[in-house]
């Protein structure tokens, strides 16, 4: 795919077949992620990996966005520093919030969206649990355009969807949903598998049949998706996502940043000004 292609007018990179949805929303995931409902806030179930992965997403997300002038460096002591104050922020794709709550710890005022209603119920019950104030709506990103461009809502300084386009059903339109919801110059922030053997072995066979990482049938390997890939598709959408980083795993089952993309990786980057 290249940049100059109609967004809306794009082949399944597999199939070859012509592909355009109406939604973004793949109800076999979502019938997965409700089963899991009750489950976002075990520490020990199965999301314990995402638990693990969320301190280093949670850095890459607060470079991209000082990255782009956004915020300034913290130079700040002062615990009480919330250094993403007067950002408004989406997470599409929210989950239970585990991203989402340190997000407003830091001061930023998050609306998260997710298709699974058990995951929306499960993150209010527990912001509440937190004294946190965040809004949470059981809702598609591409929905939520629909409201933007009737009413004139608000559009937000930062989007960002971690471990999510893996999942969605149209990925070209998932970008262009993304765009729309941004404020020109805002940034654009990614999580995702890369599309090869090792990813194949790893993320998808051995995490889930062999370590039992996360539960079976979570992934569909061939909804990975390689940098150049997602650089190219969200380049047609408008956005420039110039800003890649690598995750790699620890002993401790946590992640570091790291050059190397062959598995996790973060890119990032802004809204085009037009």
């Amino acid at each position: 795919m290249t940049a100059d292609k109609n967004p809306h007018d794009h082949q399944d990179i597999f199939s070859g077949q012509d592909k355009r949805s109406a939604t973004t929303l793949d109800e076999g995931d979502r019938a997965r992620f409700e089963a899991l409902g009750a489950e976002w806030w075990n520490p020990n179930g199965p999301m314990k990996p995402l638990h693990l992965f969320a301190p280093v997403r949670l850095s890459f997300f607060q470079q991209a966005i000082l990255r782009a002038g956004l915020i300034s460096p913290n130079q700040n002591t002062d615990l009480s520093y919330k250094p993403l104050a007067g950002l408004h922020i989406l997470d599409i794709g929210c989950g239970g919030g585990i991203l989402a709550e340190p997000m407003a710890r830091l001061g930023a005022e998050v609306t998260g969206l997710d298709g699974s209603a058990a995951a929306i119920e499960s993150a209010r019950a527990h912001a509440k649990s937190q004294n946190l104030e965040i809004t949470y709506r059981n809702q598609t990103s591409e929905e939520l355009v629909g409201e933007v461009e009737k009413d004139g809502a608000p559009l937000f300084d930062v989007v960002y969807a971690s471990e999510v386009i893996e999942h969605v059903a149209d990925r070209q339109l998932f970008l262009c949903s993304m765009a729309k919801l941004l404020k020109p110059g805002g940034v654009a922030i990614l999580t995702t598998i890369n599309r090869n053997l090792a990813s194949f072995a790893f993320a998808k066979m051995a995490a889930e049949y062999l370590l039992r990482l996360v539960p079976p049938g979570t992934h569909n390997a061939s909804q990975f998706v390689k940098p150049e890939e997602l650089r190219a598709e969200a380049g047609a959408a408008g956005l420039d996502l110039d800003y890649l980083t690598g995750f790699v795993p620890l002993p401790d089952g946590r992640f570091k940043m790291a050059p190397i993309t062959a598995m996790n990786y973060g890119i990032a980057g802004q809204k085009r000004i037009s």
